[in-house]
């Protein structure tokens, strides 16, 4: 089974799929706790 090449291809694909998900949310994380403020903002939050 191991031996096939498209079952590596298949694995390649999800893990990267895996990887990506998981940098996805750590930024969505990081936003969310930081706070979406639009550009120009800034100044006006006190």
């Amino acid at each position: 089974m191991w031996h096939d090449e498209g079952v590596w291809i298949a694995v390649g694909v999800s893990a990267l799929f895996v990887v990506v998900g998981l940098v996805m949310h750590r930024i969505f994380v990081q936003i969310l706790k930081n706070g979406a403020t639009e550009p120009g903002q800034e100044k006006n939050h006190e």
